[in-house]
Formats: structure tokens, C-alpha cells, sequence
């Protein structure tokens, strides 16, 4: 079964996702980040989500985990949560 690892920032507003990412273009770091704004518990380990398969999260978050290239940051992405900004970190077939 295919396995992914990513980490994520979830805020409420697509305008302060699209900021952070910008930020994050321009070099900023996406854990520091995720500490500084993730409404999600997982903000705290700078976004982690550790290993998961398909359809352990929501459908629109496994889309993209499951798609995106490895190492881009991609989003804003919304789910019923809110606004995510997605990195892949690693994924198997």
C-alpha cells in the first residue's frame, strides 16, 4: 500500500495561506511558520503529520498528497478544517 509523509499549515482565511506560502517562496521556513500560525495541533512539531496512507485524511488533503511532487509546497488547499499549505516529505508506491 502507498504511504506519504507530509507536513502542513492549517489556517482560517485563504489570504493568510497564500502569505505564508509567498513567505515561504521567498526563503522562509516552513516549520517556523507552522509553530508560528497552524491552527492545528501539529503546528507545534512544525507541521509533521508523520506516515499515513490513502484515506486517512480528508479527500481533498489526499489528492494532493498523493499527486504533488515531493518537496513543493502546494496550496492553499481547502477542506471543511480551512486553508492548508501541503509539502509532501516523502511518499512510497
Amino acid at each position: 500500500m502507498a504511504t506519504a509523509s507530509a507536513r502542513h499549515i492549517l489556517v482560517d482565511t485563504e489570504e493568510l495561506c497564500q502569505d505564508l506560502k509567498n513567505q515561504i517562496d521567498a526563503g522562509a521556513d516552513f516549520a517556523e511558520l507552522a509553530r508560528q500560525h497552524s491552527s492545528c495541533p501539529s503546528g507545534q512539531k512544525g507541521g509533521d503529520l508523520g506516515e499515513f496512507g490513502p484515506g486517512m485524511m480528508v479527500k481533498e488533503f489526499d489528492e494532493v498528497v498523493f499527486s504533488a511532487e515531493i518537496s513543493i509546497v502546494q496550496g492553499p488547499v481547502k477542506t471543511k478544517f480551512g486553508y492548508h499549505l501541503l509539502e509532501v516529505t516523502e511518499r512510497s508506491d
